[in-house]
């Protein structure tokens, strides 16, 4: 069972600073971990080095004139046991003498085959923009924060949502919610962008049109407690409760409650949709994970699930679908589990398991390469960049305090957005810009190449 809140809501009353300004930071003068050079011994002769400082120079001295053919041979001698050398000191190694291996007439395809590589992308260090956020409650268990397909991102922060337009860095306030309902404990934004989902303390769901900044309804009866985790399919918003209920909700009928799902014994703090929209995977405090399938679903009785994983051993919040293969599904465990593991969902076999060594608090995919970023709690508070499937850290990028507790992508797939108990939200240019895809080139058709066969 992870550690939830580390601080009472009683905190959360007085801001001490306004929500989602920029910070200034000092960056690190590049010169200051310059290192001087050191001789690399391993490319020394000590034993070459005393001689010719000692005895060396007594031989010149004491050289006299020879014949030619003395001469000759003394050089030879001096070559071949090595003696004409003039460094003592190396910084480095000789390189290699370089072998062909391969003919010379295959040298110009190997010289394209170089020129052809795709250059290694530069991965930035540190964030490139950095917004307090006062008041984010520090809770494992929330997801209070979201990026829409508008670039709009919301974020909770305490009682109050708040919108962060990213096209032109502009702030906005949606909605702040009364004391006996709050704190806001998860929002998520619907397909369109513009509407947007917000859970609440006391188990009712908001629905929101960001454009008129009007509310448009509230959905109650669905859970008992707190509403922390939320996924949309379309026009079905799935909302996950602190008392272990999944419920399918209907936004567009009166009667929204259309499906639900009983499987887990705790808080739910993880939800999402399949790209399909066919399998839902589920996360508890309960150390498991459900996959559960849309066409198993009933609204007469609770819905079985297609796959119960209990292979972790702390709470799962962590989950994310992979982009290019459809049932590839990723979670991560909590502090007592740090593990991320790899599911085949249409089989439920657990395909790898990797230890990170740190509570894992949230995964998101790379849209444009085969990647995959973890944000992480004590005692690195860092997120990693992974390469799939080979799993080999590619980056380290620290600058939280806290534990980071939630991420969300960029519409592009670009820009990675994570807010963290320090009262930060950073915003890293982890996934760079994808590549555009050129035209084919247009090649002239061959004569009569419409028809199969000529008579």
């Amino acid at each position: 069972m992870d550690a939830g809140s580390l601080n009472s809501f009683s905190n959360l009353k007085g801001q001490s600073r306004c929500p989602l300004q920029e910070q200034l930071l000092q960056r690190r003068n590049s010169k200051e971990n310059m290192d001087r050079f050191i001789p690399n011994r391993s490319a020394m002769d000590f034993d070459y080095a005393h001689y010719m400082l000692t005895e060396g120079t007594k031989i010149k001295d004491n050289q006299t004139v020879c014949s030619p053919a003395r001469e000759a041979f003394r050089k030879q001698l001096a070559e071949t046991l090595n003696m004409n050398r003039t460094r003592i000191l190396a910084f480095k190694n000789k390189p290699p003498t370089p072998v062909e291996l391969f003919p010379s007439e295959h040298s110009t395809s190997s010289v394209n085959a170089t020129k052809s590589a795709k250059p290694r992308r530069h991965i930035p260090q540190s964030s490139e923009r950095t917004l307090d956020a006062p008041d984010l409650v520090d809770d494992f268990y929330l997801n209070l924060l979201d990026w829409g397909s508008g670039n709009v991102l919301a974020i909770a922060l305490g009682n109050t949502v708040y919108l962060w337009d990213a096209s032109d860095s502009s702030t906005s306030e949606l909605v702040t919610v009364d004391d006996e309902n709050g704190p806001v404990t998860s929002v998520s934004w619907g397909p369109d962008g513009r509407h947007v989902a917000i859970g609440l303390n006391n188990s009712e769901v908001q629905l929101w049109d960001s454009a008129s900044n009007r509310q448009l309804r509230t959905l109650r009866g669905c859970h008992r407690s707190r509403v922390g985790s939320m996924a949309w399919n379309n026009h079905i918003l799935t909302t996950g409760g602190m008392d272990g209920q999944i419920v399918n909700n209907d936004v567009r009928i009166r009667s929204h409650v259309v499906e639900t799902y009983r499987g887990h014994q705790q808080d739910v703090c993880g939800l999402k949709w399949s790209a399909s929209g066919q399998q839902l995977a589920s996360g508890g405090n309960d150390n498991l994970v459900h996959v559960w399938d849309r066409s198993m679903t009933s609204s007469n009785s609770p819905t079985q699930w297609l796959h119960r994983l209990e292979d972790h051993t702390s709470a799962v919040k962590a989950l994310s679908w992979c982009p290019f293969q459809s049932n590839l599904l990723a979670t991560g465990g909590g502090g007592g589990d740090r593990t991320i593991k790899f599911w085949n969902t249409h089989t439920g076999a657990c395909l790898n398991s990797v230890d990170t060594g740190s509570q894992v608090c949230a995964l998101l995919w790379n849209k444009n390469e085969r990647e995959l970023l973890s944000s992480h709690g004590f005692t690195q508070n860092q997120l990693i960049l992974w390469k799939y499937p080979s799993m080999v850290k590619m980056a380290e990028l620290s600058g939280h305090t806290s534990r980071v507790l939630h991420m969300a992508q960029s519409p592009d797939g670009c820009t990675v957005a994570s807010a963290a108990g320090d009262e930060t939200l950073r915003f890293w240019n982890v996934f760079g810009i994808p590549e555009i895809a050129k035209p084919a080139p247009k090649v002239n058709p061959e004569p009569f190449s419409q028809l199969s066969r000529i008579r």
